[in-house]
């Protein structure tokens, strides 16, 4: 399985609700919150030219914004 990373923030319910879809799935991810890790705003704005949350990054997917069926199509490429 490739990793998973979820690029979140305070406040955010689109967030909430992935964390849950991946927590249900027993998917084992990284969370970066990018108000509380500059680093990781730095890496979401400049490597994943992305502006909102949530973000995941699956491998080399890059999921920008709130859509579960891309996210389970991305987890379920990463598993072959």
């Amino acid at each position: 399985m490739k990793e998973i990373v979820l690029y979140t923030q305070p406040d955010c319910p689109p967030c909430e609700i992935t964390k849950m879809f991946l927590n249900e799935k027993g998917y084992i991810y990284t969370i970066k919150d990018i108000k509380k890790d500059a680093a990781a705003h730095k890496e979401l704005t400049r490597q994943y030219n992305s502006f909102s949350t949530p973000t995941i990054v699956i491998g080399d997917t890059v999921i920008r914004g709130f859509d579960l069926e891309r996210l389970q199509s991305a987890l379920d490429d990463g598993i072959k």
